[in-house]
């Protein structure tokens, strides 16, 4: 007989749920709510604007290594990562919350997003042994969609407790240690695991994501303006309340959560097609914040289309390796977003140390430029051109995803990191 939760649920939505949560809290309570509480630590820390960037290109190189040690290990041994993930997020926050120097302030807020580069590949094993084969795809897309509720729940949280962001970030860590738990309950070791093909990646294999690869750092490196310095623009420039940057913030989450909509027929487009509309909307949306950070609506309009946009050019890139070999989707998604991560890496730096020299309008206009060179470059590969035939054939459903990781098409990312968002 089967185990069903403590709570009433089935098994298969209970961990649907916990898995949901669990990205939600790793990705947008985590490693993303950094640069929500930046501005709160800048003031008690003496923290300025070009250490902040190192402090968040080392997040994203930690998250890269973490992602990597996931894809490689966690297989097998998925409860061991979620563990070790919830080690990391936790402790990671609770050691911010108590740092007295900005030293080991830097140090606990690296540490704490290999949370988020364990927990994907964590979930994507725990989601194929616990759930049906005909519905994986469907509680993948759920599950990794968690990204864009979490970043609301770090703004209602915000909302509460700031400027106390010490207190925000203990309790951000108690919400994620008791989240984990609820995920290792609905979880059964025991439950047979669907058969993973293995496939040998090759060079060629990787010329071939030669442009996928170029976009994904770019989106990357646009995106980490918004991701690093998207509230301490909104605050430094006076021109918002402080509950209305968290409410900008907010609206960067439900923009994100709202791709679950537009997924569908999102997914019909080519790669590139989806991608040009993806990260126009998010250059767009960076622009808007930039030009008129003091303008509330506008200022709400332009993080509404960040969010949307680079969740949903997150999703292109799944749908883009889906057409180079959907076979091994699972690879070729990992490969991109550990490129998005690096882009994110260097982005952050770059952007701090031009928002020191030149103010942040400067750096926000040259994220702006970046993402539109994402597209420019796109258009020069064909392979994008082409809808995956797993979508073409489905009109829109799910494909199958017949190897490790996040399913191809409409499947909402969310961390990096996306699925990550950031």
């Amino acid at each position: 007989m089967k185990r069903t939760f403590s709570f009433g649920l089935g098994r298969e939505p209970s961990v649907i749920v916990a898995g949901t949560a669990f990205i939600a809290a790793t990705y947008g309570l985590v490693r993303l709510a950094y640069g929500l509480f930046l501005p709160d630590i800048q003031a008690d820390l003496a923290l300025d604007s070009a250490r902040a960037g190192y402090i968040s290109s080392g997040s994203s190189l930690v998250y890269c290594l973490a992602a990597l040690c996931g894809f490689r290990y966690g297989r097998r041994n998925p409860r061991v990562l979620i563990v070790v993930a919830t080690a990391t997020a936790a402790g990671g926050v609770w050691g911010m919350a108590a740092a007295g120097d900005l030293l080991t302030f830097g140090l606990f807020a690296v540490i704490s997003s290999a949370g988020a580069g364990l927990a994907s590949p964590a979930m994507v094993s725990v989601v194929r042994r616990n759930i049906a084969a005909n519905r994986v795809d469907r509680a993948q897309s759920m599950v990794n969609s968690g990204t864009g509720p979490g970043l609301v729940g770090a703004g209602a949280l915000a909302l509460a407790f700031l400027p106390e962001w010490r207190l925000t970030w203990a309790i951000i860590g108690v919400v994620t240690a008791v989240i984990a738990v609820a995920l290792l309950i609905t979880d059964q070791p025991g439950s047979a695991a669907q058969d993973e093909q293995s496939h040998a990646l090759s060079v060629g294999w990787i010329r071939r994501h030669g442009t996928a690869l170029t976009i994904a750092v770019l989106l990357g490196g646009a995106s980490s303006a918004m991701w690093t310095y998207g509230r301490a623009i909104l605050v430094d420039t006076g021109g918002s309340s402080q509950r209305g940057t968290i409410i900008a913030w907010i609206m960067i989450g439900i923009g994100g959560a709202a791709v679950a909509l537009t997924a569908t027929p999102l997914a019909r487009w080519s790669a590139t097609s989806a991608w040009t509309l993806s990260c126009g909307t998010m250059t767009v949306g960076i622009l808007l914040v930039a030009a008129a950070p003091g303008q509330m609506a506008v200022t709400l309009v332009g993080c509404l289309f960040f969010g949307w946009g680079f969740t949903s050019a997150t999703s292109a890139l799944i749908a883009w390796t889906s057409t180079i070999d959907a076979a091994r989707s699972a690879a070729g998604t990992a490969l991109l977003f550990i490129a998005l991560m690096f882009g994110q890496a260097v982005g952050a730096t770059a952007l701090g140390a031009t928002i020191t020299a030149a103010g942040y309008g400067l750096a926000f206009v040259v994220a702006a430029v970046v993402s539109s060179a994402s597209i420019a470059v796109s258009a020069l590969d064909r392979t994008g051109h082409r809808v995956p035939a797993d979508r073409a054939d489905h009109s829109g459903e799910p494909g199958h995803e017949p190897s490790a990781g996040p399913a191809p098409a409409e499947r909402v990312a969310g961390d990096i990191e996306a699925r990550q968002c950031g």
